[in-house]
Order: C-alpha cells, then sequence, then structure tokens
C-alpha cells in the first residue's frame, strides 16, 4: 500500500494505491494523522481508484479520521471508490456518514 498526500486548498487528498488491510492500515492511519497535524486541512477526499482490496481494518482507518475531521468542523468524502470496495461501505454503514463521488475534483466541489 502506498499513499500520496497533497494539498488542494483547504482539502487533503489522499491516493491510495493497494491493498488497504490489517498489513498496511496502521501505515495509512500514521501518515494521514502526521500530514493533519502539520497542514490548515479542514477536510479530507480519501481516493480509492486504485485500492485493490480492503478489509475491516480499513473500515477502523476511515473511522478514526473521520471522528478526526469531524472534530475540526470538517467534512470527509471518497473518490473513485470501485463496485467491490462500495459494497464494504455500504455494509459497514460509511456512505450514511460521507458520500462518494467519481473523482477528486468531484469531491472537493462537492464538499
Amino acid at each position: 500500500m502506498n499513499i500520496r498526500l497533497t494539498n488542494r486548498g483547504n482539502t487533503l487528498v489522499a491516493a491510495l494505491n493497494g491493498e488497504l488491510d490489517h498489513h498496511t492500515a496502521d501505515y495509512i492511519r500514521q501518515k494521514l494523522d502526521a500530514e493533519m497535524l502539520k497542514s490548515t486541512t479542514k477536510n479530507v477526499v480519501l481516493d480509492f481508484s486504485k485500492v485493490t482490496f480492503m478489509d475491516s481494518s480499513g473500515i477502523g482507518v476511515i473511522m478514526g479520521r473521520y471522528k478526526n475531521i469531524q472534530k475540526l468542523n470538517g467534512k470527509m468524502s471518497l473518490a473513485g471508490v470501485n463496485e467491490r470496495i462500495r459494497r464494504i461501505f455500504e455494509m459497514s454503514g460509511l456512505l450514511k456518514l460521507m458520500s462518494a463521488y467519481d473523482s477528486i475534483d468531484e469531491a472537493i466541489n462537492k464538499m
């Protein structure tokens, strides 16, 4: 799992690549938390367009970051979610808390 972090205005875009599972969840959590602490980021978009697999550890990472962003009165959105991972988000209830968009640009514009 790789992560590429970029700031676009007050939005942190985290482009994930690979498998988000119990082997990689802690690494992703640390990277996101460190970037959120050092920047003026209010909103986060998680780009899932290159994520090939996700388990419950990935849900935990997303929920934790969602709670942190909520404390800052920010928003979190998802972008590029494939059908298999979308089903995981639907079953977990995450899509009741945040929206999923086709692209990063759409996610940023709808925040």
